[in-house]
């Protein structure tokens, strides 16, 4: 599917029988009772679903799978021009509103040590050590 409004449209007409997501795109559905819903794939539960159940707690042990976002800048982009983006982007996530809004949607807000240029790289290393024999073994590329 071409994003989550086309899936989520063949989910609740019937044509696909199961969708996995993240719930900053199906927290509606779900609290609506349009869908059935499963578990998290997060560590601990989240706040916008307290009763749903982790993948973990169903039996799937070690099994974590997080939605994340970063905010990348064209190679050679100059120190100070970082350093600013990225205090802005860190204020940004201290408001109290944003924070809210983002546990409203199922999300939470990263902590300080991924905040940072540095912190941003180390945790992208993380997910590609991660990820990458998962997706090399299944023979998934991108086109």
């Amino acid at each position: 599917f071409q994003g989550t409004a086309p899936a989520m449209n063949a989910l609740l007409g019937g044509q696909v029988d199961i969708l996995c997501d993240q719930t900053t795109q199906t927290i509606p559905q779900i609290k609506a009772g349009a869908v059935k819903f499963y578990g998290v794939t997060t560590k601990n539960r989240i706040k916008a679903l307290p009763d749903a159940p982790t993948l973990a707690e169903q039996g799937l042990k070690d099994f974590e799978v997080l939605v994340w976002h970063g905010i990348y800048a064209p190679k050679g982009t100059p120190k100070p021009i970082l350093e600013k983006m990225n205090a802005a982007v860190r204020a940004a996530l201290k408001d109290p509103d944003v924070i809210r809004r983002m546990a409203d949607l199922g999300a939470e807000i990263a902590p300080d040590s991924k905040l940072s240029p540095e912190g941003l790289q180390t945790w992208l290393s993380s997910e590609i050590n991660k990820w990458g024999p998962v997706i090399k073994a299944g023979g998934t590329f991108a086109d």
